[in-house]
């Protein structure tokens, strides 16, 4: 399962969700500018305020890290 943590205006959030679309990678979205608790919990995880952050298998990926999110999906 693949977890996107967003806010509504960062633009580094729309690029990684157009990069998961464009690879048809489904991917749950989590708003942690209105979901307090998600918010609460992934700053926990990482002692990282700043998104996107995403989740793939539990592996964390912080920032658009376009090589590690490839090499963790298998997308060549």
């Amino acid at each position: 399962m693949v977890k996107v943590y967003t806010t509504p205006t960062c633009p580094y959030c729309q690029t990684l969700k157009e990069f998961l679309k464009e690879h048809k990678i489904a991917f749950v979205e989590i708003d942690v500018a209105e979901d307090e608790k998600a918010r609460d919990e992934i700053i926990d995880r990482t002692h990282q305020i700043g998104v996107p952050i995403i989740e793939i298998d539990d592996q964390l990926v912080i920032g658009f890290d376009k090589r590690r999110i490839c090499q963790l999906l298998n997308i060549q």
